[in-house]
């Protein structure tokens, strides 16, 4: 029998996650969100912009807008030129919506998340899980973020670390290159190159 072979990464497996979880949750009364961090926009990927479109996702998926929320939204609207709502509102809001029915929330390549923000992100996670038991959170990130989120979600953390490695990247690179839409771009030397350097160069996933 042939098996495919493929080298997964933060983001592979966190859509593999969140697609099972969504098909879950179409038979199931439960709720998914997620988020995706990417180092080029860090500054604009806040904590409470974070959040906030988790929360957003979480209410799209209900029969029909909590009372808190509705209320935030309008008293906002009265403020001048708008307000977005404060972490503090965010988390309680999430705390309310997680309350009545099961909740997941995927977060992908945390470690792209700025420092600060980070702290602030973990710092909330761990206030929703205390007050909403019914609430998953899975993350994924590289490993120098793991003692981090071990000490703000202590008790809660189960971890895997998934590495490279070396056979399964030279197999991933013969695949991309045998799908080179334009083969006569690269001589047999600079392939027998790629295929040397980077798994050689490849650092820890």
């Amino acid at each position: 029998m042939e098996v495919e072979t493929r080298v997964l990464t933060s983001y592979d497996v966190s859509s593999l996650v969140i697609d099972k979880l969504c098909d879950q949750a179409r038979c199931r009364k439960m709720a998914v969100a997620c988020f995706y961090f990417d180092f080029a926009a860090e500054k604009e990927q806040s904590s409470a912009g974070m959040l906030g479109a988790v929360l957003k996702q979480v209410v799209s998926g209900l029969e029909g807008i909590p009372e808190e929320i509705a209320q935030a939204y309008e008293d906002h609207k009265k403020v001048i030129g708008g307000r977005g709502l404060q972490l503090a509102d965010i988390v309680r809001m999430l705390q309310t919506t997680a309350s009545e029915k099961p909740t997941f929330i995927c977060i992908d390549a945390l470690d792209e998340c700025v420092a600060g923000y980070r702290v602030k992100l973990l710092d909330s996670l761990n206030q929703i899980l205390r007050r909403s038991p019914g609430t998953r959170v899975f993350v994924t990130g590289r490993p120098h973020i793991e003692p981090e989120v071990e000490k703000w979600l202590s008790g809660r953390v189960t971890a895997m670390r998934i590495t490279p490695r070396r056979h399964d990247i030279i197999n991933y690179l013969h695949t991309r290159l045998g799908e080179d839409t334009r083969p006569g771009a690269m001589d047999s030397s600079l392939k027998k190159n790629i295929l040397k350097k980077i798994p050689e160069d490849v650092s820890e996933m």
